[in-house]
């Protein structure tokens, strides 16, 4: 998938993202047999983020500027 998304999908889908857990939460005791799945959903929502020039390590502050930090650096 490699076309750009309109703006309203756009948010809609960094909004999506601010409430997928982190691949580092994604265990097997948590998720079962289907955490691998998982972890494949949130790379690929990942990827679509990047094409779409959006760095996914910095949406939790782009969708929820009032509850994150400053930096995540």
């Amino acid at each position: 998938m490699d076309e750009k998304l309109n703006p309203a999908a756009l948010e809609a889908l960094k909004i999506a993202f601010s409430y997928m857990p982190k691949a580092i939460e994604v265990t097997k005791y948590e998720y079962g047999d289907r955490y691998q799945i998982v972890l494949d959903h949130i790379e690929t929502v990942r990827e679509v983020l990047i094409i779409n020039g959006v760095d996914p390590e910095e949406v939790d502050g782009d969708v929820n500027p009032d509850i994150s930090p400053n930096s995540t650096y």
